[in-house]
């Protein structure tokens, strides 16, 4: 059942992502300074770097996809697909290391569903600066994750 609805969750998941990092087809530095391309994509991007929107789409989606296999793997059972959703996108955001060290994580695991998705907003900072796009990004996936909890 997992892997059939995981089209669905992924392809949501990149909707999210998309709207939240916006796309440059030319590498620039990030808020902290980190080399970043297409909808946030930093492994070994140089500034200057070009992309095809197509690339953007696979890179993007190819991201995505190890975000929700990180919250996937990080849980005994499968969460609802709100969360995945809300936490891939967040993984895919802060990366795997912060999320597994998050209270968000250890909640989850606590089976603290709707503290997890309360967490989100807490994570709104970068270069120890509170970035405005970073609170509407962290609202809109608490959002979604608590939409799934019904």
């Amino acid at each position: 059942m997992r892997n059939k609805i995981a089209g669905g969750v992924l392809a949501a998941a990149v909707t999210l992502v998309a709207a939240w990092e916006g796309r440059s087809l030319i590498a620039y530095a990030d808020p902290v300074g980190i080399p970043t391309i297409c909808e946030g994509y930093t492994h070994g991007v140089k500034l200057g770097d070009v992309a095809t929107p197509e690339k953007c789409d696979q890179l993007t989606r190819q991201e995505v996809q190890k975000a929700l296999v990180v919250v996937d793997r990080s849980v005994p059972r499968q969460l609802p697909d709100g969360m995945r959703i809300a936490f891939a996108s967040f993984v895919y955001n802060v990366g795997a290391g912060a999320y597994q060290q998050s209270t968000l994580l250890r909640k989850v695991r606590a089976g603290d569903y709707a503290g997890a998705c309360n967490e989100l907003p807490r994570w709104v900072y970068a270069g120890g600066r509170k970035l405005r796009g970073l609170e509407r990004r962290r609202y809109a996936e608490r959002e979604v994750c608590l939409s799934s909890l019904g």
